[in-house]
């Protein structure tokens, strides 16, 4: 009777021993597939902050337009380490900040020509005070890389 029950005991504790190594096992392949996933999105942000950089840089993309889109890349990248771009960038955030609430698209079209023409004033005469200081930073950023 009590080797029957020394038996079962083994079998309950292999059985046991193997769910918990398939749980371990399955737990590792879902932080590797969440580390690549990470690793991809990181990728991609870096190589997109490359391009607006360049775009900014070869005047194919307008100061404000390319900051707007930088900062926002900037931010949302999933690093630990990662400084903040109003310190490391201060140029493209302060045109960031200086643009951000003006309205755009369907807000743009539906405002009066006048209001229209005035932002567009205030948004070249910012852009014209910080071009050059951007200029240097989109320089820095073509060549943007994480530390992984």
């Amino acid at each position: 009777m009590i080797y029957l029950l020394l038996i079962i005991s083994m079998i309950v504790i292999a059985g046991l021993s193997f769910y918990a190594g398939s749980l371990l096992f399955k737990l590792q392949s879902q932080k590797r597939q969440r580390e690549n996933t990470t690793k991809l999105r990181i990728e991609k942000i870096v190589e997109s902050i490359q391009t607006i950089s360049l775009a900014i840089e070869q005047q194919q993309c307008n100061l404000s337009e390319g900051c707007i889109r930088l900062v926002h890349l900037l931010e949302c990248l999933p690093v630990s380490n990662k400084s903040k771009v109003s310190d490391q960038y201060p140029a493209i955030y302060e045109l960031f900040l200086a643009v951000e609430h003006l309205p755009t698209h369907e807000k743009r079209k539906a405002q009066s020509k006048k209001d229209t023409y005035q932002q567009d004033l205030f948004r070249e005469e910012i852009e014209a005070t910080l071009a050059t200081k951007i200029l240097n930073e989109v320089s820095s950023l073509t060549k943007f890389t994480i530390a992984h």
